[in-house]
């Protein structure tokens, strides 16, 4: 049994299997999961219902379990701010730079052979979708 607050083993795997460099999408639950992620990356199901699991709670989690160096988000078509970046940019800090791009670039980032893996969540909130890049661990942390 872990006693640290990520518990759900997949997770755990995935997490611990990504290596410098390897990316994380946290998707919510209008992703196209099956057509615009790598399909040989994991699919990881934290949907169990609309609403439940939000995918800043997801980021919170995976934040306390490795180093984070970059961040991206899917900016809405209308070319505004997503709703949820303010809330992903406080959680990410002031060190790790979180990025918007057009839909069709997010889906081309999120198909290309780095992604170790796609959380999907429940989050029905529109544009809550990040996609994160794995830091390095260094010998202080």
């Amino acid at each position: 049994m872990l006693r640290y607050p990520l518990i759900h083993p997949p997770l755990l795997a995935v997490l611990a299997a990504s290596g410098h460099g390897g990316r994380i999408l946290i998707a919510d639950s209008n992703f196209a999961h099956s057509t615009n992620a790598n399909p040989a990356a994991p699919l990881i199901h934290l949907n169990l219902r609309p609403g439940l699991i939000a995918a800043d709670e997801v980021l919170a989690t995976i934040l306390d379990a490795v180093p984070v160096e970059s961040a991206l988000m899917m900016r809405p078509d209308d070319g505004s701010d997503s709703a949820l970046q303010p809330a992903f940019a406080g959680l990410l800090g002031p060190d790790v730079p979180l990025s918007a791009v057009p839909r069709a670039d997010f889906y081309a980032a999120c198909l290309d052979r780095t992604l170790a893996a796609t959380i999907a969540t429940g989050d029905d909130r529109h544009y809550a979708n990040i996609l994160l890049t794995i830091g390095a661990v260094t010998a202080a942390s």
